[in-house]
């Protein structure tokens, strides 16, 4: 399942895969394959995802 909310956080952030990639030390690629829902991230790399674009793990990872 494709994960749209942390595409659109992304983007509301004005950040590109690129960008948030860096900011969380993984690549552009890692940060794509979890947008297409086709990578589980760790614990880990969730948090700071969110941390970073200012949302919590439910407003990101939470699946409807």
């Amino acid at each position: 399942m494709k994960n749209i909310k942390l595409k659109m956080a992304r983007i509301e952030h004005d950040l590109s895969q690129e960008d948030l990639a860096k900011k969380v030390g993984v690549t552009r690629q890692t940060i794509g394959l979890i947008e297409a829902g086709k990578y589980n991230p760790t614990l880990n790399l969730c948090l700071a995802i969110c941390k970073t674009l200012d949302k919590t793990l439910d407003e990101l990872f939470w699946k409807e």
